[in-house]
């Protein structure tokens, strides 16, 4: 019985964690297991919204910690492509610029404004973005700490 259940659980952690990103920013899940982190809680605060089907009334009414202007995105899509064009990155934001760089700032949806700005910090954060093998999380870290770019760091 307890192989089941932990199947069951494996099983339940990978679907819910393919449809929500990170469970998300709002129901009641996401409320109570605010600041956890791993598999239970994802699993936990994904099943809470599921089942109850709180997110979606507090989406439809905007309760719940819920917005209605919210913008669906994923931030899979960066990271695969941070961790597939490493080297090229690298390269390109060492320099300032260039079409990985470019590539990437598309992939974030950074503004065209923004996108000097976006290029400049990568230059010159450019250690600390790229000096380890956790170069998503360290850019994150970098654009977070930027008043103007701060809004980036959660596409990734």
């Amino acid at each position: 019985m307890k192989k089941f259940v932990a199947l069951a659980l494996l099983a339940a952690a990978g679907s819910s964690m393919a449809a929500q990103n990170n469970v998300g920013s709002c129901g009641w899940g996401s409320k109570v297991f605010q600041g956890q982190s791993g598999i239970a809680p994802q699993v936990l605060a994904a099943t809470t919204n599921g089942t109850s089907g709180n997110q979606t009334f507090g989406i439809t009414f905007g309760t719940s910690g819920c917005t209605q202007d919210g913008v669906v995105s994923s931030s899979w899509k960066t990271a695969m492509f941070i961790d597939g064009n490493r080297v090229a990155l690298a390269r390109d934001a060492a320099a300032g610029q260039g079409e990985n760089l470019d590539a990437l700032a598309v992939v974030m949806g950074v503004d065209k404004a923004d996108r000097a700005l976006f290029a400049a910090t990568l230059k010159n954060e450019f250690a600390v973005v790229f000096g380890d093998e956790h170069v998503a999380a360290n850019l994150k870290s970098v654009l977070a700490a930027n008043d103007r770019l701060a809004v980036y760091a959660t596409r990734i």
